[in-house]
């Protein structure tokens, strides 16, 4: 199980072409603040049908973008 599932499934309830959250936004979801290893995992996001897209530190979101399978 990866640190950021709840995080992928919930992009792939949500199902829209592009969507994007705060950090806020997806330490609700997950329970916890974006680190240094979502780098790491921001592959895993694929096998949802999701593609990480744009993470601004500066406005501290991030967009996900929805791929074709």
């Amino acid at each position: 199980m990866s640190k950021y599932e709840q995080l992928w499934k919930y992009l792939q309830n949500d199902g829209s072409l592009i969507l994007n959250l705060s950090f806020a936004e997806i330490q609700t979801i997950t329970g916890f603040g974006i680190d240094h290893s979502f780098l790491t995992y921001k592959k895993e996001a694929n096998q949802f049908g999701y593609q990480v897209g744009k993470i601004s530190m500066k406005e501290k979101h991030i967009t996900f973008n929805k791929v074709d399978k």
